[in-house]
């Protein structure tokens, strides 16, 4: 069984980050481990939450599992509080990421069109030296303008998310994903690797919950592990957030809970047995 380290937030209550990654990741047949940059009483969508930051603990961490020769076939980072924490994740990336190993980047850094109050103005420079080097990363609309330097634009078009992708590969990144793009009633994603593109729209739900992004970029993360190419991958991602989506839409606390992907695993387990691996 494959064994993936994920580096984020995580949330005693509410769907979103580690508390999101950790079960899609399972029902993709791969073993999650998570090492919390900060612990949450509940996400940051409810009205008030406490928070405790681990920054301090991130190399104390590192360093126990390496003195236990523990080792990972992936390492998976999503919101990272600081350009602290980053410098500490780069130096545990450079501890145990061998020869091979996928590294997964959601430069989780804002939405609507603003970076998240947490964050310092430098920040994006920094994530932006981050990526280079991973095998995938996953930015929204609003992200990729913060990583490209653009002005925001909520509803690009798919000519300027694809100059948008291309500049993103060209940091250094094997396949960019930018997620949260619409056209014509739909929503999904568009993806680049070696300058071919790849995309899959579903049908747009008015409904906006925390953790889609989470859910989306683990659920990618398992059908590559599992064997899915690319583009296989990105299409998978996005049936089972749309499928999670639509299950959040009937449900009465959804504003608050987050996503409620749950419920349709067994569609995601479903999508990932009818993989065909990669060459």
């Amino acid at each position: 069984m494959k064994r993936i380290v994920t580096i984020q937030d995580f949330s005693c209550v509410g769907s979103c980050s580690l508390t999101a990654a950790i079960p899609v990741l399972s029902a993709a047949g791969v073993e999650c481990c998570g090492i919390p940059t900060a612990l949450l009483s509940n996400h940051t969508g409810f009205p008030t939450f406490y928070s405790i930051d681990l920054t301090d603990e991130l190399e104390p961490i590192g360093k126990q599992l390496k003195r236990e020769h523990i080792g990972f076939d992936g390492i998976y980072t999503g919101y990272i509080a600081s350009v602290g924490q980053i410098q500490h994740i780069e130096q545990f990336i450079r501890e145990f990421r061998q020869p091979g190993t996928p590294l997964f980047i959601d430069p989780v850094m804002g939405d609507n069109g603003r970076m998240y109050a947490a964050l310092t103005d430098d920040y994006p420079e920094h994530m932006k030296k981050f990526i280079c080097g991973a095998d995938i990363i996953t930015p929204n609309i609003t992200e990729a303008c913060l990583l490209t330097g653009r002005s925001f634009n909520p509803c690009p078009t798919l000519h300027e998310v694809k100059e948008m992708l291309t500049e993103l590969c060209g940091m250094g990144v094997k396949f960019a994903v930018i997620t949260g793009f619409s056209e014509k009633g739909q929503l999904g994603a568009v993806g680049c690797c070696d300058g071919k593109f790849t995309e899959y729209l579903t049908p747009k739900k008015d409904v906006s919950c925390s953790g889609t992004g989470d859910v989306f970029a683990s659920a990618l993360l398992g059908a590559y592990l599992r064997g899915a190419d690319y583009a296989k991958s990105l299409e998978i991602a996005t049936k089972f957030t749309y499928a999670a989506v639509e299950c959040t839409a009937e449900a009465p606390d959804r504003r608050f809970y987050g996503i409620h992907f749950q419920s349709v695993l067994g569609e995601y387990i479903r999508l990932l047995d009818g993989i065909e691996k990669r060459q």
